[in-house]
């Protein structure tokens, strides 16, 4: 999830445990733990690729977290302010308040490795986009009752209560993905479209909108569904990519790729370079994370620096994803089918 929830929901979880002995310091305790695993943005792992697939690594991992937060917590307890709080109370605290930042940027479709070093699989529910408002405005709202009004009689409740409507929230994206997916293979099957894989992901600040992608041998399939949509109503468009092309290149970095998009990517020609795009962020013709892997040269392909590519989408047709919420005539496409 964006930082700035990231701060919000430990700030919570901060209040949650250590409130009634810091008061309103545990927000900022709970803010500074809450950032801490996403610093793993400023370490350079070796390229962009690299900085793409371990971001959300070891910094994430729950096994990490669970043997730092001793260490950690026995630092601060040195301090002053800090004594009124015991040792395994501070271990608990901060071992929760990085934990759920770990755990709640896996109902992202990123992918977090929580059993770093065991394994390095990026675990994505893909319930809620990255910013999602109806999830943070709760936290958002106890953070400022907390820190500026006179709550103190309620605060302990008005955190709770933040915490519990942001959980069912997250509840009812489970709920709104698994409704949305029996939508899509059924129309999928409607049309007798067979995939290799799918996954279906939030469209921009909601659960109401859904984005998914089918892959097959030849392209890949981008699908639009609504929770008001009819199965007939489901928007399917195929798009061919050059896949194809990675079996003549060797390189880790392009192993690194596709396990860690789980097969959900597409190689295109942009000119005179090769791209592979994460399909799952992003949609056709704009994804977030974009790679120029190779180049034609002669009769062969050479392998080229593999540089991120700046390719977001437009702001200009955000407005139109919520008007494709009800309105299944919306063309959310960017780009033409082939």
């Amino acid at each position: 999830m964006d930082s700035v929830t990231q701060i919000l929901l430990g700030s919570a979880v901060g209040y949650a445990t250590l409130g009634n002995k810091l008061g309103r310091k545990s927000l900022l305790v709970g803010a500074a733990f809450g950032t801490l695993p996403d610093l793993d943005v400023l370490i350079n792992f070796g390229g962009d690729v690299e900085n793409f697939v371990f971001h959300r690594s070891f910094s994430h991992s729950l096994i990490i977290q669970l043997l730092l937060s001793p260490l950690i917590a026995w630092l601060i307890a040195k301090m002053h302010w800090a004594k009124s709080v015991s040792l395994t109370r501070w271990s608990v605290a901060i071992f929760l308040i990085m934990s759920t930042h770990a755990l709640l940027d896996t109902f992202t479709v990123y992918g977090t490795q929580l059993l770093w070093p065991l394994s390095n699989y990026p675990f994505g529910i893909s319930s809620v986009f990255i910013i999602d408002p109806m999830y943070s405005l709760p936290l958002l709202f106890a953070f400022v009752a907390l820190c500026f009004a006179r709550t103190k009689p309620y605060a302990s409740k008005i955190n709770t209560t933040a915490l519990v409507l942001s959980s069912l929230y997250l509840t009812w994206s489970l709920s709104a993905k698994w409704f949305i997916d029996s939508k899509i293979l059924e129309a999928l099957d409607k049309q007798a479209i067979t995939f290799k894989q799918v996954e279906s992901t939030p469209s921009p600040f909601n659960t109401l909108l859904w984005r998914a992608v089918a892959t097959t041998e030849q392209g890949h399939y981008e699908i639009y569904a609504s929770i008001f949509d009819s199965v007939d109503e489901v928007d399917i468009r195929f798009y061919k990519t050059e896949n194809h092309i990675l079996t003549d290149l060797e390189d880790q970095r392009i192993a690194l790729l596709q396990n860690f998009t789980k097969g959900l990517y597409g190689v295109y020609q942009q000119e005179q370079s090769y791209v592979f795009s994460d399909l799952r962020m992003g949609l056709e013709g704009f994804y977030v994370f974009s790679f120029e892997i190779a180049k034609p040269f002669e009769n062969n392909i050479e392998l080229s620096d593999f540089r991120q590519l700046q390719n977001r989408p437009p702001l200009s047709r955000a407005s139109l994803v919520f008007d494709r919420i009800t309105d299944p005539n919306v063309d959310l496409s960017m780009i033409e089918t082939e």
